[in-house]
């Protein structure tokens, strides 16, 4: 895919030391992501009164899924993440570039943080809790797929997620009316993502959210999928923008709308 071939008006100006301090920020709200995700499956998945109230897997996701998704939307409108964009995604970052409301030399930095962020907080998250979230069923809240899944199926589907959600995003971030609802939109999609897929593909619709864990649990078989297909992603939804609302611009990088710029 081509790479945007000018800054538009709208597009973050960046210096090095807005950079260093945006990436610090991303890496801190995926690191509270992460304890937060991990610190969910503990709770809710394993051994726990929560867990004993919830019966079965697919009730489990469910709560698991309005939980991260009100997580994400509290990060989302927190000073941080108003400041850098609260994307603690690296598709997400790679979609504004693409988009082109966010510089590509922030790419790289932004996912080096929020991947680093990751890792962190799934550490953070065993230092609280013991034992119990490296033993299953928490398993550092590693993703897995369900049984019988092939690669390229794998591939395949949560590149199809991601490419829905960040089509939306960039549908909504693209109108002004829409754009302030940004965080409970994205709560919802996350939050509906995790509750449908957490069976089949395991629902991670974000490299870092599988990063931490697979590097944590040393269970990286599929990682890879995880890593690259939302990427890919991002970037089958950026060209299907262009090609259904042609020039017109996303508004901003930013997760909480127009809100912050």
């Amino acid at each position: 895919m081509d790479a945007p071939a000018a800054l538009p008006h709208n597009v973050v100006e960046t210096t090095s030391p807005r950079l260093a301090r945006d990436s610090s920020l991303e890496l801190l709200l995926t690191f509270v992501l992460l304890f937060g995700v991990t610190s969910i499956v503990r709770w809710v998945i394993g051994p726990s009164a929560i867990s004993r109230l919830v019966p079965g897997i697919h009730a489990q996701l469910l709560v698991v899924g309005v939980a991260v998704g009100l997580l994400l939307a509290g990060l989302i409108l927190s000073p941080a993440g108003r400041t850098s964009g609260a994307h603690t995604n690296p598709a997400i970052s790679f979609a504004m570039w693409l988009f082109g409301v966010f510089p590509g030399a922030a790419v790289a930095p932004y996912a080096i943080a929020q991947l680093l962020g990751s890792v962190l907080g799934v550490i953070g998250a065993r230092a609280v809790w013991g034992p119990v979230v490296a033993g299953p069923p928490v398993a550092y809240a590693v993703l897995q797929p369900g049984p019988g899944w092939l690669t390229w199926e794998l591939f395949g589907a949560e590149t199809l997620s991601m490419t829905v959600i960040i089509f939306i995003v960039g549908i909504c971030l693209a109108a002004e009316r829409l754009a302030p609802f940004m965080p409970w939109i994205i709560a919802a999609l996350v939050g509906t993502g995790i509750a449908l897929l957490g069976t089949s593909t395991g629902g991670s619709l974000n490299p870092a959210r599988q990063f931490g864990p697979a590097a944590v649990s040393g269970q990286t078989r599929f990682l890879w999928v995880y890593l690259l297909a939302p990427m890919a992603g991002a970037a089958v939804a950026s060209w299907l923008l262009r090609a259904a609302q042609g020039p017109r611009c996303v508004l901003t990088h930013r997760l909480c709308g127009t809100q912050g710029e």
